[in-house]
């Protein structure tokens, strides 16, 4: 029986450490409790919470809180080559990108460090450093929330796109992911060091063939080096996306802004990174009140203590505008604005 709590703070469900309210508040552990839970509060209107680390609170939350805490590890596959590791929604997926280097298992290396918990990885198809979900992913399992009953869903089924899925669009509030299967490989690893500054600090540490570990340590000092710890300074991690723009407007642009860094993108479109563009325009290591632009990465909204989840909205609209004025590119939140 999982007992419900009223006006419950979330402060320390949330990374920004923004102060904010739930009318109600519950936690699972088990798949049977979630099915209770839902069982038992259907037509309620219900909040699915994680690790989050993807969300900017602007306001109390005026229903009923579930915090999915499902926790396990566990090959369900495997050969000689290659293992499918099944994790359990609840999982810090750093703390399994480790479990993964650890036993040798190769392809999540790229992505050490990334806020959150499991269940939200092919919400949001999330990447870093030349990988995506979608690289490694074989399916998820999900509730769904009128029904309670469990279904898996394949690749292709979630129709990933960049920082995209079918659970933000047309599944988005119908079902709760519950776990997550990856495929990893065991032996004749792929080893992606080309993107950001993965080869640079690799040869700084002097090394020359590296290892998974060798890659998950090198982005971990990368993104450490970058972005603040959220238990020492609120914050959700990369705030903004990239965008991707038409080849033909990346063109006119580079004439005037020739220093402008830029990644194809594949159809005659081109990958800006936001951070740059921010930079650009004055904001890094700026502050108004409590809510500022982290020091080290424009891309990065931070709460210095006591900032609202408005006035952290305020500055992310301050920083869109300014940028498509001085750019004309649209930026767009990759943090779930409440």
């Amino acid at each position: 029986m999982c007992t419900i709590q009223h006006n419950y703070s979330l402060k320390n469900c949330n990374t920004f450490g923004i102060q904010a309210y739930a009318t109600e508040f519950t936690a699972v552990q088990t798949i049977d409790e979630l099915a209770q839970v839902l069982k038992e509060n259907q037509g309620k209107k219900l909040f699915i919470l994680g690790g989050g680390s993807n969300m900017l609170l602007t306001k109390n939350i005026d229903a009923l809180v579930i915090k999915i805490n499902l926790l396990g590890i566990e090959p369900i596959w495997e050969d000689n080559n290659t293992v499918h590791l099944k994790a359990m929604a609840g999982e810090n997926w750093h703390s399994f990108v480790q479990y993964c280097i650890e036993h040798n298992y190769g392809g999540v290396e790229n992505l050490s460090l990334i806020p959150g918990n499991v269940g939200a990885t092919p919400i949001q198809n999330i990447g870093a450093y030349g990988r995506e979900i979608k690289d490694v992913f074989i399916c998820c399992e999900a509730m769904d929330i009128e029904t309670q009953q469990l279904k898996t869903f394949t690749k292709a089924d979630c129709a990933f796109g960049y920082r995209e899925s079918v659970f933000k669009g047309s599944l988005k509030g119908k079902y709760i992911i519950t776990s997550v299967t990856y495929q990893l490989t065991k032996t004749n690893h792929t080893i992606n060091t080309a993107y950001g500054d993965i080869a640079a600090e690799l040869t700084e540490k002097g090394i020359t063939l590296p290892t998974i570990k060798d890659v998950g340590n090198a982005v971990t000092a990368i993104r450490q080096s970058k972005l603040p710890d959220p238990k020492e300074l609120g914050n959700s991690g990369s705030f903004f996306k990239n965008p991707v723009i038409p080849a033909s407007q990346f063109e006119k642009l580079h004439l005037l802004h020739p220093q402008m860094p830029h990644y194809s993108a594949g159809d005659n479109q081109v990958k800006v990174p936001a951070g740059w563009l921010i930079e650009q325009c004055g904001f890094k290591g700026s502050r108004f009140g409590d809510a500022g632009v982290h020091a080290k990465q424009a891309l990065v909204l931070v709460n210095y203590g006591n900032a609202t989840g408005h006035q952290l909205l305020q500055l992310s609209q301050k920083i869109q505008q300014t940028v498509f004025e001085k750019f004309g590119i649209a930026i767009e939140a990759e943090v779930n604005i409440i």
